[in-house]
């Protein structure tokens, strides 16, 4: 007899049902298994870094005008080639808002440090009077359910939701600003891969399949689309790569040499002349900008190891950037 179709979208439903909760079931046990460790590395490590980071700010407010712009020169002309859209972000972010952003990440800061203040004061609560704190006698589910609640009962839904909601504001306009000024290098991305997949789908398309057998001969195609997009894009972004470091240096060295010419006139150096009645700072910033450049370009525009393992906020910033305004357009 012929099966009901009925019968079989509703066993085909209940299947899709248990292997969905099975996966969820799964989930929920390796967050139950990872809840314990990682609150006890987000205690100890996050009061460090945000007592690191209100620390570099107040050193840095202290610095005077024109030695602080000395220093973000020496950055933008020895440094910019190397993370391009992050300078790029910083520097569409000061016309989008910046200081929204410095003051939503004080207040995730300091919600953050009243949370888990409040986590310590429950890792030593002992209800039960036995001598021994309660989240020591407790399960790794029940730890991850106590340690949530507590969140939810600390923290100020209002102020993190309207912290949240100003940063994401922010980060859209320096999205689209991003959009334009890297579109040309999604374009020219999108060339390179057209020119490339002429000939690979020419000679080297047929030489593969012949090698690989039928059934995965489908596959083909779209792996050496992938492969040539791949390629395309890292030429592309090289490319882009020298632009950034040629124009951030020019721009680095100019603020260099104005901000050094300041410093000099306010100490008592009688023989530099306001910027706008004089060449030398442009004779200055061409100098900086060559040594800038140079610099980069010996370190084939990569951060050189170890300072990538320190400097891995800025590469990961820097990836997820160009991942998300690619990805966009």
């Amino acid at each position: 007899l012929p099966s009901n179709p009925s019968t079989t979208m509703s066993s085909a439903t209940t299947s899709k049902r248990e292997k969905a909760a099975k996966n969820l079931t799964t989930f929920a046990k390796a967050v139950q298994a990872v809840a314990k460790p990682a609150v006890s590395v987000l205690v100890w490590f996050l009061p460090l870094a945000i007592s690191y980071c209100r620390f570099l700010h107040t050193t840095w407010k202290k610095i005077p005008y024109d030695a602080s712009t000395f220093l973000i020169g020496i950055v933008f002309c020895f440094f910019g080639g190397l993370y391009p859209t992050l300078f790029a972000a910083l520097q569409a972010a000061k016309h989008s808002g910046i200081s929204t952003v410095r003051m939503a990440c004080s207040a995730l800061a300091d919600e953050a440090l009243v949370i888990i203040e409040e986590s310590k004061k429950d890792d030593d609560v002992d209800a039960d009077g036995d001598g021994k704190a309660d989240v020591k006698q407790i399960g790794k589910r029940e730890y991850a359910i106590r340690k949530t609640r507590l969140v939810m009962a600390k923290m100020n839904p209002e102020k993190v939701d309207s912290a949240v909601a100003s940063i994401y504001k922010v980060w859209l306009a320096v999205a689209a600003v991003l959009k334009i000024q890297f579109a040309r290098t999604i374009n020219m991305a999108l060339g390179i891969a057209e020119f490339i997949n002429k000939p690979v789908d020419r000679f080297l398309r047929p030489t593969i399949q012949v090698v690989v057998p039928d059934e995965y001969d489908r596959w083909v195609p779209i792996v050496l689309s992938w492969i040539t997009k791949s390629i395309a894009m890292s030429i592309a972004w090289y490319i882009q790569t020298i632009i950034s470091a040629a124009t951030s240096a020019m721009q680095g060295g100019l603020q260099m040499a104005r901000a050094l010419m300041r410093m000099g006139r306010k100490r008592g150096v009688k023989f530099l002349p306001a910027d706008h009645e004089t060449y030398i700072d442009e004779v200055a910033a061409y100098i900086f900008a060559g040594l800038g450049f140079y610099f980069q370009f010996s370190l084939h525009f990569d951060v050189p190891f170890p300072f990538n393992w320190l400097l891995w906020p800025f590469e990961l910033a820097e990836w997820w950037i160009r991942w998300t305004i690619t990805k966009a357009d």
